[in-house]
């Protein structure tokens, strides 16, 4: 049965909207969390040499529902303000990623098979590359995504709808392609705001055997190893398996497969199902029971003097590098460095710049909210500063080998969960 929202929109208004209840369960109030300030979009970047010049910064309050237990942000701002037409992500450039979506076609197989006529529906599908592991074994695939990154898609001979998903454009896809097989949703179920409307949506999207696998940052990851870093505004909600079941149970449908897995710095996995249609299996039950150890509201409670700790001590270990005239160069750019970098305070005075791969729509950009720029990687090896800061912390395993191997031979900071050396 379809759930209305009535909370006021902040789409297409150019500003924000305050989260007074609950985004699943419309419950308040809502307890207070953890605030990391003000914070400018994440993927709002001025070109190097651009004079300062007045930027948005939204408040990042962190609130949980005491009713279906879901951590959310206490704001919504504007999706065109946070997902731009020249939005700088791309998802093809990391391993780990490709990897993992190659991993997702593997496992869904498993869960519901696909003849080569069956359609997979990608939602925020950027720029392909999960669709791509569908398309090569020859099944229909169509992308939909909001920003000029789909174009990269079309070129790949990768069918993408370029638009914000909605119910209507929901109604337009079902009427000129038919149900989907397999519908995706990986780092996107978590963004876009009238969650009911867009499960509603999906939906539409769905016969009795459709099969809807998520992906979204993992609020049990986030509180083991103090991810503040993921929390920005394009992250309204910070799933647990408990709040995730809970929304989708009020559609009708039920969780039948779960479980953890490493991408950006620990990500769920999901798969989603109307009511009887798949045989729920034990991974389910067995991810509750461990979260509902991990997520007690005396863990939540703490997460905030163990964040505020932390901040503290990274940004002495960086005083004391640079008291003692070391150099500390940035490396990767993700969107969650914007958060870490504005919550510590982090200025071109401490960090001297940030390195992107070749290819990178950042490169030429100051990072958010700072004049730190971003630039080439072959700087690093070039200019050899005594430590880079890592960033992308969550992919150090695979970050300094190939760092090393590349020929740099300094230090590296990981920043979290305890800032170290390593």
């Amino acid at each position: 049965m379809a759930v209305l929202d009535t909370a006021p929109l902040a789409a297409h208004t150019g500003t924000s909207v305050v989260v007074e209840r609950c985004q699943i369960c419309g419950y308040a109030p809502l307890s207070q969390v953890l605030f990391l300030g003000y914070l400018p979009p994440v993927n709002q970047m001025r070109t190097i040499g651009e004079l300062p010049r007045e930027q948005p910064a939204y408040p990042a309050l962190v609130l949980a529902c005491p009713q279906c237990s879901l951590v959310q942000l206490g704001l919504i701002v504007d999706k065109e303000i946070l997902f731009p037409p020249d939005y700088p992500y791309t998802s093809g450039t990391t391993k780990n990623l490709r990897d993992n979506f190659a991993d997702l076609y593997a496992e869904s197989q498993s869960i519901v098979s696909m003849a080569p006529q069956d359609l997979a529906i990608d939602i925020g599908s950027n720029d392909g590359t999960l669709l791509s592991n569908f398309q090569r074994c020859r099944h229909r695939v169509l992308g939909i995504e909001p920003s000029h990154v789909g174009n990269l898609a079309n070129q790949r001979g990768i069918p993408t709808m370029i638009g914000f998903f909605d119910r209507a454009l929901a109604e337009q896809v079902r009427n000129q392609h038919g149900p989907a097989k397999i519908i995706t949703a990986t780092n996107v179920f978590a963004h876009i705001e009238h969650i009911h409307e867009v499960v509603d949506s999906i939906l539409l999207l769905m016969d009795d055997q459709s099969v809807f696998v998520t992906e979204s940052h993992y609020l049990l990851a986030l509180v083991e190893t103090l991810q503040y870093d993921t929390i920005y505004h394009e992250h309204l909600r910070y799933y647990s398996l408990q709040s995730l079941g809970y929304l989708l149970r009020m559609h009708g449908l039920e969780v039948v497969h779960a479980r953890r897995i490493p991408t950006h710095g620990g990500s769920m996995r999901v798969y989603a199902a109307r009511s009887g249609a798949y045989r729920v299996q034990p991974s389910v039950g067995e991810m509750l029971k461990h979260e509902a150890a991990g997520l007690s509201e005396e863990r939540l409670r703490h997460f905030k003097s163990r964040v505020v700790q932390s901040k503290l001590e990274l940004y002495g270990l960086l005083r004391d590098i640079k008291r003692q005239g070391g150099r500390i160069y940035g490396i990767g750019a993700p969107s969650r460095a914007s958060t870490l970098i504005n919550y510590v305070g982090l200025d071109d005075g401490i960090l001297d710049c940030v390195l992107e791969i070749a290819g990178s729509l950042k490169i030429g950009k100051y990072m958010p909210g700072t004049l730190i720029p971003v630039v080439e990687e072959s700087r690093l090896y070039k200019d050899q500063p005594e430590y880079v800061l890592l960033l992308s912390w969550h992919i150090a395993d695979e970050l300094i080998p190939k760092l090393r191997q590349k020929g740099y031979k300094g230090r590296y900071i990981c920043p979290l969960k305890t800032p170290e050396i390593v």
